[in-house]
């Protein structure tokens, strides 16, 4: 990339000029300081972003990503992808993307593919689904507008730099909707990316049916894009235990489209060894965490002495302390069902499934615990009551040394939970 044009800054400070070329480490200290000239108007690229090569870097993926590969009408998937609208200033944002962050737009290009797999029902028309891979590309185009650092992997990020990662998806709308090519129902589900069922995504908090159905398919194709990225060790079984873990959060029909194939993967086990880290007595945890889950101090939710918002926070908590119970029994880890395991048996497969059941579960209690002091909020001087405080630290001893960035929290911070 080269400017055209010479390129201001605040207070009309001139920071380029005509005909200096854009390293990708100069792009990202011109960003920083935020230049009035629209950048697509001044810059003049090379090779950029376009159908085409779009198709080859779809291809490649598909090539190189086992699950991707096991998804079926695959030139369908790159017709659509190919046929992507892309106006200038589009292109010049995904040719940045490509340039400066290969590996995010490798993840933009994987969603676009998972995201047309997904919508790809009899009465779906060619054009929805050239529109499906358009959301599935263009969907984190916000990202690139925040805080460069939280594109990292294991930054821990400060409150205002987590509201920045809240916005992103209006952040994305912001950056499309002067586009006619782009409809409203596509425009809503980017802006509905991170929102799940169970209402515990942003930005909006949405649950249920208001979230379309277009915004249900791209917030489950973006988090299997997360997953799946080339490299990944055991992507078929550490996807298939994180849906399994989490049906309340996507669209069921959507998952069981997925889980067949993502089994019968992990059955197959062509990777020699298994998982990195595994839990060294995933039984002992999995009923430590069973038996805080049942611990919960559900009478605090009934006391008349609490304001009806902490009574509705206990309520709310004991409804999910509910869930991953369920959820337990649902992936065949409930203390009945654990008692009945061979203990000499759990090798293999088996003990890695377990492991990872484990450390999803481990990561949604301790989050659970998370929301359970954001909902109390102590005022000055205030201390939690005995019962919540021994909860609390149940939780923390239950889950101590099984998070790690081998569980759900190994997604990129855009596609986090």
């Amino acid at each position: 990339m080269q400017t055209v044009k010479p390129v201001y800054g605040a207070h009309g400070i001139k920071i380029l000029e005509k005909g200096a070329k854009l390293t990708p480490g100069l792009y990202e200290r011109l960003v920083q300081h935020h230049p009035t000239t629209p950048l697509e108007d001044s810059v003049e690229i090379d090779a950029a972003v376009n159908g085409k090569n779009l198709r080859a870097a779809g291809e490649e993926l598909l090539n190189r990503t086992p699950v991707l590969a096991r998804m079926a009408d695959r030139t369908l998937l790159l017709d659509c992808l190919e046929a992507v609208p892309l106006p200038t200033a589009i292109v010049f944002q995904l040719t940045v993307v490509r340039d400066v962050h290969p590996e995010q737009f490798r993840y933009f290009v994987a969603t676009a593919l998972i995201t047309v797999w997904l919508a790809n029902r009899p009465q779906a028309t060619r054009k929805e689904l050239v529109l499906a891979a358009a959301a599935g590309l263009l969907h984190d185009l916000g990202m690139m507008h925040i805080d460069p650092v939280l594109l990292q992997p294991r930054t821990k990020i400060s409150r205002e730099q987590r509201r920045q990662l809240y916005s992103h998806p209006l952040v994305s709308v912001l950056l499309l909707e002067r586009h006619t090519e782009y409809p409203p129902e596509m425009l809503r589900a980017i802006r509905e990316h991170h929102e799940v069922l169970d209402g515990s995504g942003y930005p909006g908090g949405l649950s249920g049916n208001a979230i379309s159905p277009w915004g249900r398919i791209l917030s489950l194709a973006q988090v299997v894009a997360a997953l799946v990225k080339p490299g990944r060790s055991h992507a078929a079984l550490r996807l298939s235990v994180l849906l399994r873990t989490n049906r309340h959060r996507f669209d069921a029909p959507l998952v069981d489209r997925l889980l067949p194939l993502l089994q019968q993967m992990a059955e197959e086990n062509t990777e020699p060894g298994g998982i990195d880290n595994p839990v060294p007595d995933p039984v002992g945890s999995l009923l430590r965490i069973q038996q805080a889950l049942l611990d919960w101090p559900a009478a605090l939710a009934l006391d008349a002495k609490l304001t009806a918002a902490r009574r509705n926070g206990l309520a709310f908590i004991g409804d999910r302390c509910a869930r991953i119970l369920r959820t337990l029994v649902e992936s065949g880890a409930s203390s009945e069902q654990l008692q009945n395991l061979d203990q000499d048996a759990i090798t293999g497969l088996l003990a890695d499934e377990l492991s990872l059941i484990t450390r999803e579960l481990a990561w949604q209690l301790r989050a659970l615990q998370r929301e359970t002091r954001r909902r109390w909020s102590l005022a000055a001087n205030e201390q939690l009551p005995e019962a919540l405080a021994q909860w609390i630290d149940q939780v923390e001893a239950a889950c101590t040394g099984l998070i790690h960035h081998g569980s759900a929290e190994a997604a990129p911070a855009d596609a986090g939970a």
